[in-house]
């Protein structure tokens, strides 16, 4: 496929807002939770946050992509921000943990893809970082890139992914309205066993808990029993058994951004709560999943410069008092996000012939009104 004809299917993904909600949760009435989602309901809610996708579907068996997510439009290198990675099951390839988890920072915008273009991506991502004016004098880079594996409906042997795949994702990124589903990073992968892919929520806490917004974006390849706002959804429809109808192995990429002012422990604490989020949605970490939660701070006022004359840093941080409603909000957004990804999720084809289809709305929706579930 040429240059021009892939740059006009990442067009026809740049959908508007009103066709983005007719795939969303919260346009059937079923409310997740107790707090209220964003303007857009999205992790691009985090002000300053942006998104990017690359969608690579051609041929037969190509089936993957790329997503990008910049916490700040500046110089992320320059001034990195504070930033945490919870293992919540780690059979997977994330690249970049161990500085994260060393220094308390993220220096690079954070790119997901399929498990065997880590590499490329990271050496995508290294070439922005060290092209950028700025940064001239950069020796060492740490990218971080998380994965999941979509080898069921993309030939993922192939490495179709390339280093302009990842720099497209990361110029395509924009605020606004996030497309979910079968996009990006999300293009191949499986969800319970239906069409998963990219989904996003946000939530906003009331003005006396500090009227944060906390954002989350999900990469869904995972298992278990579904649940939806409750009800065996997973169960009803027959979709498992004791050894399970479909795999339960596969992967779930996490990531939740806060304009709150949090630094690298509290951080953690609340990436520990997406997989909380997870499990409402009948996620069960199994042994073969990757599952990976990254968390960001994005307050300006807690960013990190790379340089600096002051021996003594010094930034605003919440107290552990006030971390609860934090912790709820990323509860209840990585559990919708995870959902509006399996309602974005369109049928799909791919390698071989290999077919997964999407979640039986007709069917889940009526169970949902039968159990009270919907405005």
């Amino acid at each position: 496929m040429n240059k021009p004809t892939r740059n006009l299917l990442y067009l026809l993904f740049l959908i508007p807002v009103l066709m983005l909600s007719q795939n969303r949760l919260r346009d059937h009435g079923i409310q997740v939770g107790v707090l209220q989602p964003g303007q857009f309901n999205a992790i691009t809610d985090v002000p300053g946050v942006q998104v990017g996708h690359s969608t690579l579907i051609e041929d037969e068996n190509i089936r993957t992509g790329v997503t990008s997510i910049l916490p700040h439009s500046g110089n992320i290198f320059q001034e990195k921000v504070p930033a945490a990675i919870f293992v919540g099951n780690g059979f997977g390839k994330l690249a970049g943990y161990t500085q994260v988890k060393e220094l308390g920072n993220l220096e690079t915008p954070i790119i997901l893809t399929n498990t065997l273009s880590v590499p490329t991506a990271m050496n995508a991502l290294i070439g922005y970082t060290l092209n950028q004016p700025e940064n001239q004098n950069v020796r060492s880079v740490n990218a971080v890139v998380g994965e999941t594996n979509d080898g069921y409906l993309n030939d993922i042997r192939g490495r179709h992914v390339t280093e302009d795949d990842v720099l497209q994702a990361i110029e395509n990124a924009t605020s606004g309205p996030v497309t979910e589903g079968n996009v990006g990073a999300g293009t191949g992968t499986i969800c319970f066993g239906f069409k998963g892919g990219i989904g996003t929520s946000s939530r906003v806490l009331p003005k006396k808990s500090g009227g944060y917004t906390v954002g989350v974006l999900v990469q869904t390849n995972f298992g278990g029993v579904l649940q939806i706002a409750g009800v065996d959804v997973g169960k009803k429809l027959g979709h498992y058994s004791n050894s399970f109808k479909y795999s339960p192995d596969g992967s779930c990429m996490m990531v939740v951004l806060t304009d709150a002012p949090l630094d690298a422990r509290n951080l953690e604490r609340l990436a520990k709560r997406a997989m909380l989020g997870l499990s409402r949605t009948g996620g069960i970490a199994s042994n073969g999943s990757g599952d990976y939660v990254i968390a960001v701070s994005t307050a300006e006022a807690c960013r990190i410069p790379y340089q600096s004359d002051d021996l003594i840093q010094s930034h605003p941080t919440l107290r552990n008092g006030a971390m609860t409603p934090l912790f709820l909000a990323t509860i209840e957004a990585t559990e919708e996000a995870i959902l509006n990804s399996l309602f974005a999720g369109e049928t799909m084809i791919g390698r071989d012939g290999h077919k997964i289809e999407a979640l039986p709305k007709k069917k889940v929706l009526a169970m949902l009104k039968e159990a009270g579930k919907m405005d």
